[in-house]
């Protein structure tokens, strides 16, 4: 196991250490091919800057101004060339050759997917731009929309976007703000230039046309069908990506051409990279990873160690156990999973042993209770055989005593056997409580009345249950009563609905049982004597038999008793 675990995080350790390595190497060879000015965060403001100036500006004619402003603050070297790198503007005129590679491209329509995801910059609006007229309108309606949220209980504020126009920021903005949403003249026109833009690309790739909406979603326009040959779903990439174009072509003649950045020092040294990937620097990541994989192998190796120890422990117990010690165990030295797992063996174990003692005990009992009747029978058959004794009336009584005992028993081990099995089968009807007390006190009166015991019996309500299951542990409970209640004792049956349940009730005024053999009255071979004289008859199975049947139509059964003052079994069984 140990050698699998090391293995294993061998390999997991690896994989994540050479797929972070190759995670930074990919991303620090594409931030130094593509944005060595956005480096620094003085570089990162140029660039963005120019951006903006680039969005709002059809060409590079007045950037001079905001070029030596952004080089007076940052303190950097600016030039700006076009693609041929024809110098634009210089900061420094005169200053040291350009280097080799541009710091960063500046085209509006080109930006950095962390600045806007179509890579279209924000502050590109061309022909969405709004006259003051519109700004004043859409204001008015702005200020009703937003008093509309506040009124529905909403919380709201009014932004601006870089065209002019106000837009509602809240959760409730929909609702109230529908007719602000809707484009004005200006903007109308400028969004069906742009669908006819998309469109074009759209029917290029015989795909249906769509309506743009004001921010830039769109939607199939429902009047038009999709043209012939066409598949009914419509390819969402491709569509983003013709609305893309379109926008490129709608934007282009507002803002400035594309164009390269150069940030230098004064001294006109390009602003060094935080990183390269020189061959040093690959080997230091080599050594980095390789060193990382160490330290995890030792830790892995160390904790593997310990964490198979209890377990080796465990597996060496269980073998113990395998091999018939029935006390094998283990010590408890962790309070976590391994040291729950551990408890969970020694509680396994522990049962297992007293399983053990009880199967034991179990057979011991069973032999005792067939031996006494078999060794009765055999008895006074050898002495009738002997001529010792003559087969009367009186011997065949006897024996014919004996026998039943015998059948008695078998037949209370078998419905044990079958309750244990789970092949107890119920045939359910309905079940009236009074005649069943009825026919339970009839059935013992002659032996109640011939042990001198008043039998008394109390039943009303019906129930849905096994009419022979019920009457056996009814049976059972009285018969167990009668045997322990004295001459003059009183046994009482109750039998009464509650509810969803069936209560039923067995008391007698006999010996009771000690508090401390309580639980173990439903025992199997269970008696409160603890000789096996048979002082009081029975098989000891009788209590067991009673608990299963119940148990079987889905009930408890329990006792309350007092010793010397007489015992009360009760019976609660759903119906």
């Amino acid at each position: 196991m140990l050698a699998r675990l090391l293995a294993v995080s061998i390999v997991v350790a690896a994989c994540s250490i050479a797929a972070t390595a190759w995670l930074a190497i990919q991303t620090t060879s594409v931030a130094i091919q593509q944005e060595q000015g956005q480096a620094i965060s003085s570089g990162n403001r140029i660039y963005e800057d120019l951006v903006a100036y680039a969005a709002r500006h059809p060409s590079w004619d007045g950037v001079r101004t905001e070029v030596s402003v952004l080089a007076q603050e940052t303190g950097r070297r600016i030039v700006l060339t076009d693609q041929n790198r024809r110098i634009i503007v210089d900061s420094e005129p005169g200053g040291h050759p350009l280097p080799v590679s541009a710091s960063a491209g500046v085209d509006a329509l080109s930006v950095d997917q962390s600045f806007a995801p179509d890579r279209i910059s924000p502050s590109a609006i061309g022909p969405y731009a709004l006259s003051q007229d519109d700004i004043a309108f859409l204001s008015g309606l702005a200020q009703r929309a937003l008093d509309c949220v506040r009124n529905r209980g909403a919380v709201g504020t009014i932004t601006e976007l870089p065209s002019g126009r106000p837009r509602i920021q809240s959760p409730d903005a929909a609702n109230c703000a529908k007719t602000l949403n809707q484009p004005v003249k200006s903007e109308q026109a400028a969004l069906e230039q742009l669908d006819g833009l998309v469109n074009e690309c759209l029917s290029r790739q015989h795909l249906p046309p769509v309506a743009v909406d004001l921010d830039f979603s769109w939607q199939v326009q429902a009047a038009q069908a999709a043209p012939s040959g066409v598949a009914p779903e419509r390819d969402d990439q491709r569509v983003q990506d013709c609305v893309t174009t379109g926008r490129h072509e709608q934007l282009t003649p507002f803002v400035a051409p594309a164009a390269l950045l150069f940030v230098t020092s004064p001294g006109g040294s390009v602003t060094p990279s935080t990183f390269d990937l020189s061959a040093g620097n690959k080997v230091r990541i080599g050594l980095a990873a390789g060193g990382v994989l160490a330290v995890t192998i030792l830790i892995t190796v160390l904790a593997g160690r310990r964490f198979t120890r209890p377990l080796r422990a465990l597996t060496a117990a269980a073998q113990r156990m395998r091999d018939g010690d029935v006390s094998a165990s283990v010590r408890i030295r962790r309070r976590d999973e391994i040291g729950r797992l551990a408890g969970a063996f020694n509680d396994m174990a522990a049962s297992r042993a007293q399983v053990e003692r009880l199967r034991t005990d179990l057979i011991s009992d069973i032999a005792h209770e067939l031996r006494t009747p078999l060794s009765n029978i055999r008895g006074w058959l050898e002495a009738t055989q002997d001529g010792v004794s003559e087969p009367d009336e009186a011997l065949i009584a006897s024996l014919l005593e004996e026998a039943v005992l015998l059948q008695h028993i078998i037949d209370d081990l078998q419905d044990l056997a079958q309750a244990d099995a789970g092949t107890l089968r119920l045939h359910r009807e309905p079940v009236s409580l009074t005649e069943l007390t009825a026919q339970v006190c009839a059935a013992h009166r002659a032996r109640a009345d011939a042990a001198g015991i008043e039998l008394r019996g109390d039943g009303d309500g019906e129930i849905s249950a096994d009419p022979v299951r019920l009457r056996q542990v009814v049976d059972n409970l009285v018969t167990n009563a009668i045997r322990h209640t004295g001459p003059g004792g009183v046994v009482r049956i109750e039998a009464r609905r509650e509810s969803k349940h069936a209560f039923v009730a067995v008391s007698d005024t006999g010996s009771g049982i000690a508090g401390e053999d309580l639980p173990h009255v439903f025992d199997r071979f269970w008696r409160a004597e603890k000789s096996r004289s048979r002082q009081t008859g029975g098989s000891g199975l009788g209590l067991s038999i009673v608990k299963k049947l119940v148990e079987a139509h889905g009930g408890t059964v329990g006792v309350d008793s007092v010793l010397g003052e007489g015992s009360r079994f009760w019976v609660r069984v759903p119906g």
